[in-house]
């Protein structure tokens, strides 16, 4: 399908490649993202998800194309701009560093420092990521004993605390149980509610569908559906996508996929 007319306004991709030993992770993909949204992207393994988020974050310079933030190539902002603008979730992100929680998520107001060091926004923006993420509790503890949950919600906190107008997650839910999910979900779609860009590649297509606004869903490196949930995962998508046959029923806690098989 042909890629979106892009904006002026919002963090957009346009003919993005990326060649990796040969072969293109990334093919001709073109993007744009709105504020005040949460974008779930999804695809099947290796369809170039990660590889698009370090794009839209300005942490890897395709091969050929463009990413703009507001028009402005996001290649040529300084790193300490661009950290302003953009908070980056990593996928599976090793904490090495044994610093206290509130230390820890203070990091988050690093490019916002200036030469008089901290300031009173600076302590405000730390408390409030802290007791967003219900962390407050945890301040004094050691990041690296946290639990598995516990250290998802400091590196949200971390990254809530510089007050990004764009948060892009890479699968922010991978070894998360169910009730730790959630909360993650409420999280990101409060910053949305709060008129951020949230974008988040996720595997789990059901939760997707119920926490998203939007679903990107590439594939090969092209983009293959872009549209409400269950418009662009459709029966005809899923089965392009992920070659199985699959259809979409009405769950009392929202949207659920029932995969039928394989697709012939």
């Amino acid at each position: 399908m042909s890629g979106p007319i892009l904006e002026r306004e919002g963090l957009s991709a346009r003919g993005l490649t990326v060649r990796l030993g040969g072969r293109a992770v990334l093919d001709q993909l073109s993007l744009s993202l709105r504020r005040g949204e949460v974008a779930a992207i999804v695809g099947p393994n290796g369809a170039g998800k990660s590889t698009l988020m370090t794009c839209l974050a300005g942490l890897r310079r395709p091969t050929a194309g463009l990413v703009t933030l507001d028009g402005a190539d996001v290649a040529r902002l300084s790193d300490r701009e661009r950290a302003k603008r953009i908070g980056y979730l990593p996928q599976s992100p090793e904490i090495a560093w044994r610093l206290d929680v509130h230390t820890f998520v203070r990091l988050g107001r690093t490019a916002h420092r200036g030469v008089f060091g901290e300031t009173p926004a600076d302590v405000q923006a730390v408390d409030r990521a802290l007791e967003r993420t219900r962390m407050t509790a945890f301040a004094e503890r050691d990041v690296t004993s946290l639990s598995g949950g516990e250290r998802a919600r400091a590196l949200i906190a971390r990254a809530l605390a510089g007050e990004p107008d764009w948060l892009l997650a890479d699968e922010p839910l991978t070894g998360l149980d169910l009730s730790h999910q959630l909360d993650a979900a409420d999280l990101l779609r409060q910053a949305a509610g709060e008129g951020a860009g949230v974008a988040v590649s996720l595997h789990d297509l059901a939760f997707g569908a119920r926490v998203a606004d939007r679903v990107v869903l590439i594939a090969g490196g092209r983009l293959l559906a872009d549209g409400p949930p269950r418009a662009a995962l459709s029966a005809a998508v899923l089965a392009q996508a992920y070659g199985i046959d699959a259809r979409w029923i009405d769950g009392a806690g929202g949207p659920m996929l029932d995969v039928l098989g394989r697709h012939a």
